[in-house]
């Protein structure tokens, strides 16, 4: 029975540490998008004026 607790306690850590390197990555990735929709609307607008 230790032996099981032990080691889904240990999961758990693994499975918080993959949750933060997760949470990180998609600020990452959200912020990236933001770049992109920002440098999109830049294009679109001098096209408007083409």
């Amino acid at each position: 029975m230790e032996d099981r607790i032990g080691s889904l306690l240990q999961s758990l850590d693994e499975l918080k540490l993959d949750n933060g390197r997760l949470q990180r990555e998609n600020e990452r990735l959200n912020d990236e998008r933001g770049d992109f929709k920002s440098r999109i609307d830049a294009i679109l607008k001098r096209l408007e004026g083409v």
